[in-house]
């Protein structure tokens, strides 16, 4: 077996002596942000609180075997823990804990599972599949579910959920009966998560306020002012539990929307942290690997995971080397599981809550939004169509509306290639776009010189066709020009239609001429009838020499 097939052999016989005490270090700073944060999210997810520490365990553990980044850290992630919410709640309303366990291991299971296909189909390319800025947007909307979803447990409050706008409706109703201490306690750990992640960034926040939070329970007799605590936590391994098979026909859309996630997710922060010298992640090999970190985890109790760019950050940034990194940090989620479990029983729910709110609030980046308005607004729509999708839709839905505006966006693109009129910058041979930079640039009387740019096809060659028209009508030129340089590839139906067009210009006293012709579609023309009328006296090499002909035609 290859270092390709079994990325661990890369790096094991590669591997430094002198890293290991980075690598140990990292893995145990590490965990001390990933465990209590994997524990959040298990709450937000609906599941019971050691779920987290499973998926701190296993996942982590299978994928420092088998994943391509080095730095990354698998466990589960703000997005992934509403997905699974969202899912679950579908799949089992009654929040049966039996049941609830059966459906969380099949759609970790169908996660994994489709994260395999997808490897062994290559379709490594979907990693790009979703714009930046409409996942910008879809993460966006994450955060502000995410946080009205936890506002109750940080403030103390009961309603019965029912759907965004009614949640928020219902806690602004419920406020005058919030319970101080409960607050009092949550945004107390909420300013000091802020503080800490601003000033000692390399310090484990997380477990700094998980701690204060255990020993203020009985130090301050926060239970008896109505802070409510985690609760008994099974000590152990998991036990080892079967999917229910029947859930997989209602839960496999939810998976779906995981698994793209999950990739997405985990390809971004592999990418993000690569280091100089270090493999890049390879996105087929990082569909196996985190496909397996998925399905081997299902029987464990896991929820499904993926890796996290914050955490990831974490483990970077103290040094990891190497997946030992990871694999450190999974020992230590065990070790949580089997020594520590009866203390995190004790720890206030409002901790977890303001856990969640403060790594869920940095998904929300106004400045992102700006700078996607600042260079392409039609694109800030795009992402802002993706967070009321979110918001009003719900996450699995929200998902579909991020895919539906990224195919739109790429259609859109496709459908309306850019066509730009060229004119002559005086006293050289440059041609250039017309421009308000370059008011001086010559046009040249019955020449009109145009660049389209991207491929021609049949979804764009009527409306490339009726761009022009009013160019043609407007200028009367009796030579037009189309440098193709900008052209990568013509289909049939494209080419058919310039052949069409070329006849009726002629018969109307325009002669087409083609320039900048690229090999590929060189061989595509000569195969067609435009290459038998244009012949080798119509195309040329450049703009520059078309334009040379065009004079010397002038002169004669």
């Amino acid at each position: 077996m290859t270092t390709r097939h079994l990325p661990l052999l890369a790096w094991l016989r590669g591997y430094d002596r002198s890293w290991t005490r980075s690598d140990l270090l990292a893995g145990v700073t590490a965990s001390a942000i990933v465990v209590p944060k994997a524990l959040a999210y298990a709450t937000v997810a609906g599941l019971p609180i050691q779920v987290g520490l499973y998926t701190c365990f296993v996942p982590m553990l299978v994928y420092a075997l088998v994943g391509t980044s080095r730095p990354l850290s698998v466990s589960t992630t703000t997005t992934l823990a509403i997905l699974t919410s969202t899912a679950l709640a579908q799949a089992v309303p009654n929040a049966d804990a039996a049941e609830l366990a059966k459906a969380t291991a099949m759609l970790c299971m169908l996660t994994g599972a489709m994260l395999i296909v997808a490897g062994a189909l290559r379709f490594g390319f979907v990693a790009n599949f979703i714009s930046a800025p409409v996942l910008t947007g879809f993460k966006a909307g994450v955060a502000v579910v995410i946080v009205v979803d936890q506002l109750p447990k940080l403030l103390g409050l009961h309603i019965t959920k029912s759907g965004f706008l009614r949640d928020v409706g219902a806690i602004t109703v419920a406020l005058p009966h919030l319970s101080i201490a409960t607050a009092a306690v949550g945004l107390a750990a909420i300013a000091l998560l802020t503080v800490m992640e601003k000033t000692v960034p390399k310090a484990p926040a997380p477990l700094v306020v998980v701690a204060l939070g255990i020993l203020a329970v009985p130090l301050l007799s926060l239970g008896a002012h109505g802070v409510t605590v985690v609760g008994h936590v099974p000590t152990g391994f998991p036990a080892l539990g079967l999917p229910d098979l029947s859930l997989a026909t209602t839960l496999w859309p939810a998976a779906a929307g995981i698994a793209l996630m999950s990739f997405t997710e985990s390809v971004a922060a592999g990418r993000a942290f690569v280091a100089t010298g270090e493999p890049y992640p390879q996105p087929n090999s990082e569909l196996w690997a985190t496909g397996l970190s998925n399905l081997i985890g299902a029987p464990f109790g896991c929820m499904p995971s993926g890796g996290g760019t914050s955490q990831t950050a974490v483990n970077r940034m103290v040094g990891a080397k190497t997946q030992l990194a990871g694999m450190v940090t999974s020992l230590v989620a065990l070790a949580t599981m089997l020594l520590l479990a009866p203390f995190i029983g004790r720890m206030p729910n409002a901790i977890l809550a303001a856990i969640v709110v403060v790594y869920s609030v940095g998904l929300f980046k106004p400045s992102d939004f700006v700078a996607i308005r600042t260079i392409r607004r039609t694109e800030f729509w795009w992402a802002v169509a993706a967070l009321l999708g979110v918001v009003l839709l719900g996450t699995l839905k929200g998902i579909l509306v991020a895919i539906v505006i990224s195919l739109m966006s790429l259609s859109y693109q496709a459908l309306s290639p850019p066509l730009y009129v060229l004119r002559r910058k005086p006293g050289t041979q440059v041609f250039r776009p017309v421009s308000d930079r370059h008011p001086n640039d010559e046009a040249t009387p019955g020449l009109l010189i145009l660049r389209p740019e991207g491929r021609l096809f049949f979804g764009n060659a009527d409306h490339f066709g009726q761009r022009i028209q009013p160019l043609l009508a407007e200028t009367r030129p009796s030579v037009l020009v189309l440098d193709m340089s900008g052209v990568f590839d013509i289909e049939y139906t494209a080419l058919l239609a310039l052949t069409d067009a070329e006849e009726k210009q002629r018969l109307a006293g325009t002669e087409l001429w083609l320039t900048g012709v690229s090999p590929g579609v060189l061989s595509t023309l000569r195969k067609s009838r435009l290459y038998e009328a244009l012949g080798d006296r119509r195309m040329f090499y450049s703009v520059a020499d078309a334009y040379e002909a065009w004079l010397k035609r002038a002169q004669a």
